[in-house]
Parts: C-alpha cells; structure tokens; sequence
C-alpha cells in the first residue's frame, strides 16, 4: 500500500520534529518521509467525546499537521467517564473549545479547527472540503450516513468505529475500493442513551488513529471489507469479511 500525499505537499521538517518522532520515524516503511506526509495531512474528526479523545489525542501526538474537529455539544458531567479531554472545570463549556485547549497543550505545533455545529447532510460535503481522511467519533448514524454519504461522494477515506456498553467495532472504508457504511448497516439502530465503559472507547479510537496513520503514511494492511468486533466482557477480538452492496443507494455507482 502506498501513501496517497503527493511529494509536492510534503510539508518540511524541523529539527524539533526530527527529535519528537524520532520513535515512530524508526518504524520500518515509516521513515521521515511518512512523518512529512503526516505533517502535511489534514484529518476531520468527527465528534469530541468517547471515540474523540483517544483519536484525536494520538493523532496530535504523532504530527498530523491540521486536525479539524467537530462537535455542537458542551461537556456535561456523564461525559467525564470516557471522554478524557474533558475535566470537570470544563462543564458546561464547547467540547470542540475544550478538546482544542488540551491537543494544543500536547503538540503545540499542530493546526487545530473546531466546528461548533451538528453534521447534517447539508452541511457535510463542506465539512469534508480539503480534508484527505475522516475520522467517525460520532454517536448516531444519521451524522454518520451524512459523512459517509460526502465521503463517498468526494472519495475521501472514512474511518468508522463505535461503542456500546463492553463491545466496539472499526472498519475502514475506501470509496471505490469497500463497502461503505450504508452497505455495512443497512437500517441504522434505534437512537438511545446507550451504556458506555471508557476503556473500550479509548481500544477502539486507538484502532481508528492507527488505522489513519498508516493509511497517510502508506503502511501496513488496513481493516478495509473488513470488519472489526471487541468483546471487552469476554476479551475477544472477531474478524468479519463485508462486501460492497450492488444496490446500494450511495456507494452502488462508484
């Protein structure tokens, strides 16, 4: 697999850089050449909460150049179970202002925009403008399906997870190339205030942000037909193929 950042948008290291991802920068098929493209990469993470924080959290950490966030909630104190950017001196303050205080804090050479408003399918395709991947950190599959919709639309990558209770599920969608998620869910479950434990929130977004990684830099073998499920209670990991739906109304056509 090769990284899709062209060699004109490598962005220059520093000196600074070169010490501070000297670790990943040994990896092999990493190199500094993967950390230029990290550098260069813009990455939409969609949601600042459970799935949100180890994301965007690790993506920070590891030089992705513009993170662009986005949340129309404010923190309440049942979020503070899993959503760690948050702190109790945040309630009742914008996550999206919240989660940009904290990532700035951690990598203060990153780009970070926050978008204080709800994904529709209105406004997704300008959501998505100039952004080369998607991260799903969301909590309900209308913004989702609206997200997947625009990236299959502007064949962007789109990175989903999600949680409930013990049990978490990933899968990497490639428009062109994967099921999208329309085919993978069909008909989306009822809304609800569903349990949630933190760990499996933070196991979870840890597979999306290394999914991500890889994909920028070009690395590895990616969970794409492929779909991921986490049993925290049993403490299994289960491996399921998907396959593209001919009929299926948004991706069917690609």
């Amino acid at each position: 697999m090769r990284g899709f950042i062209m060699v004109s948008r490598l962005a220059k290291l520093t000196e600074y850089d070169l010490r501070r991802y000297d670790r990943q920068i040994r990896i092999n098929g990493f190199g500094v050449e993967g950390q230029r493209k990290l550098k260069g990469a813009t990455v939409l993470i969609a949601g600042a909460g459970g799935l949100g924080f180890p994301i965007s959290v690790y993506l920070a950490a590891a030089g992705v150049g513009t993170i662009r966030i986005v949340d129309p909630d404010i923190v309440e104190l049942d979020n503070l179970n899993r959503q760690l950017l948050h702190w109790d001196k945040d309630i009742g303050r914008k996550k999206v202002d919240s989660a940009r205080e904290k990532l700035i804090q951690i990598n203060p050479t990153i780009n970070v925009e926050v978008y204080d408003e709800k994904i529709t399918e209105e406004n997704a395709l300008s959501l998505v403008k100039d952004v080369d991947v998607v991260v799903d950190a969301l909590d309900n599959y209308e913004a989702r399906f609206a997200l997947n919709k625009a990236c299959v639309r502007e064949k962007i990558p789109f990175f989903h997870g999600a949680v409930h209770g013990l049990m978490g599920q990933a899968t990497t969608i490639v428009p062109g190339e994967t099921a999208c998620l329309k085919c993978i869910v069909p008909r989306p479950p009822k809304p609800e205030v569903f349990p949630v434990l933190g760990p499996v929130a933070g196991i979870i977004g840890a597979i999306q942000a290394t999914e991500t990684i890889k994909y920028l830099v070009g690395i590895g073998n990616l969970l794409k037909n492929k779909l991921l499920f986490y049993d925290g209670l049993y403490m299994e990991f289960t491996m399921i193929e998907v396959k593209r739906n001919s009929e299926c109304p948004v991706c069917s056509r690609l």
